[in-house]
């Protein structure tokens, strides 16, 4: 984002009295002027560094000797610094081991990929063959890890590859707050792609677009309960230790049963599973009641 909006927030939250606040954000953030301005009043922040920059630091976080410390199940951090005095900037190298077994995985199928369709690719000529060379050095994926040969034709840049599995699972974060521990900006890190995926239950779960109202207040008061219900699952989430959707699978598979019949009607749901029971604990929520209704059938009164 731009100054103008770096500004508006903070402006924003110097009306709540909030000046001295550590910001989270992401590598779109990270020029010098939104990050000088991020610090005004105390204020201090918490920024991803684009890996792939190109950038002098990034080579040097990750050629830093040192082992990663395990800080988190699935985590490990390294923390460094470059320059001296003033112009000391405090970085952490954070790995996720398990991100980089998927990485070093979804990589291994598109290089998979990538040597049949060159493979296919040698045994064309002419026009077709131009054609499917510029449609794989155009492809999203597959061609950033082509480079062009000595005859021309693609082929495999084994230097990108092997630039690209030495960032498997890595996030290079920049701090200026030196009172928290590495990991404490790691995981404050960490915590801006739950705000990603709270943004996206707005935008998909709750949909809170499009707004079909036309007076102001309404659309207040459509957005304010949709932020209400987001608060609703990130505290369910928290209380329960788990993502929204296991819990309401797991609360959806409680049914009511509407059972009627000569004698009348009776409401009744299924039982509490074991799962459900500890769901309900944790949120301090009393169960629903087991029978809902019971409504004999009247017998009607026969004339005098």
């Amino acid at each position: 984002m731009d100054m103008s909006v770096i500004k508006e927030v903070k402006e924003d939250l110097s009306g709540w009295r909030l000046s001295r606040v550590v910001t989270v954000c992401d590598r779109g953030f990270s020029s010098e002027g939104n990050l000088r301005y991020l610090q005004r009043g105390g204020g201090h922040y918490i920024c991803g560094e684009k890996m792939r920059s190109g950038k002098p630091v990034v080579e040097a976080a990750l050629a830093s000797p040192g082992r990663y410390r395990k800080v988190a199940d699935d985590l490990e951090v390294k923390e460094l610094a470059v320059g001296d005095g003033e112009a000391r900037v405090r970085y952490v190298l954070a790995r996720y081991p398990e991100r980089a077994k998927r990485d070093k995985a979804e990589r291994e199928a598109i290089i998979r990929t990538l040597e049949e369709e060159l493979s296919r690719l040698g045994e064309t000529k002419g026009e077709a063959h131009s054609k499917a060379a510029c449609a794989l050095i155009a492809h999203k994926a597959y061609g950033r890890y082509l480079k062009a040969g000595k005859s021309g034709g693609p082929v495999l840049d084994k230097k990108r590859i092997a630039e690209d599995e030495r960032m498997d699972g890595k996030y290079l974060i920049r701090t200026s707050d030196d009172t928290l521990s590495a990991e404490d900006v790691a995981l404050g890190y960490k915590q801006l792609s739950e705000v990603e995926a709270a943004f996206r239950s707005l935008k998909h779960t709750l949909d809170i677009r499009p707004v079909n109202h036309r007076k102001a207040d309404r659309i207040k008061s459509h957005v304010l309960l949709c932020w209400l219900a987001l608060l609703l699952i990130r505290v369910a989430e928290n209380r329960c230790d788990d993502t929204w959707r296991n819990l309401r699978n797991e609360l959806g598979r409680m049914h009511l049963g509407v059972f009627s019949g000569p004698d009348g009607l009776l409401k009744q749901r299924t039982e509490t599973t074991p799962a459900q029971r500890r769901i309900f604990g944790a949120l301090d929520v009393p169960e629903p009641p087991l029978i809902t209704e019971i409504s004999p059938k009247r017998a009607r009164k026969r004339p005098a």
